[in-house]
């Protein structure tokens, strides 16, 4: 299987430079563009971002050797394992230094989907991808790829297709967060019937 699908313009792969900002800004224009592990993945329809000044970024209490990659360079794929049981793919982003990062929410299923229904075991494609945990799991990405860049293989972001409409960009509240930390850091496509919770289910709020 070839790391990266066919497609009519053969696009680049987004470079460093576009996740050097700041992480709101990332987190923003990855709606629509496409997610690549080892030639399976899809457009990417909901993300979140956590900066070093959020109680609920990894960073928050300064850098450890389990969160170094989110402290850059960024661009680097950063893996955590959650609940003792999943594992979860964000992307650094800022500059070198600062903790901060996209996790990817949920994808749209498009390329390696045999491969992404045998890991899931189930083949439901809202199902498949629709939730970090999911998307994970989907596309086998573990403790081993934490730290590769998102720019090379067998990573790749693929930009949005030349010519397609932009999505139409909402944001909510971060999922599981409570109480103050409620900011408005969650990014989804409306369009969408692969996110891991309905807009109905989560308000929309003012991105300001």
């Amino acid at each position: 299987m070839s790391d990266f699908p066919s497609h009519p313009a053969s696009p680049e792969p987004l470079p460093q430079r576009f996740f050097a900002r700041s992480a709101l800004e990332v987190a923003r224009d990855l709606i629509g563009c496409t997610f690549l592990f080892g030639g399976a993945g899809g457009r990417i329809v909901e993300t979140e971002a956590y900066r070093q000044d959020d109680p609920c970024c990894h960073g928050f209490r300064g850098k450890t050797e389990r969160n170094a990659v989110l402290f850059g360079p960024p661009g680097h794929l950063y893996v955590y394992f959650t609940y003792g049981m999943h594992f979860c793919a964000n992307i650094a982003s800022e500059d070198e230094g600062v903790a901060a990062g996209v996790l990817l929410r949920a994808l749209e299923p498009e390329y390696g989907v045999e491969d992404m229904v045998a890991r899931r075991g189930m083949s439901e494609p809202r199902l498949l991808a629709s939730g970090p945990a999911r998307l994970a799991q989907a596309l086998g990405i573990g403790r081993t790829q934490n730290g590769l860049p998102v720019w090379e293989p067998p990573l790749a972001v693929l930009p949005r297709p030349a010519g397609a409409p932009a999505p139409e960009v909402a944001t909510t509240a971060r999922i599981g967060v409570r109480g103050n930390d409620q900011k408005p850091w969650r990014f989804v496509d409306t369009a969408s019937r692969h996110l891991s919770r309905p807009l109905s289910r989560t308000p929309i709020l003012p991105s300001g």
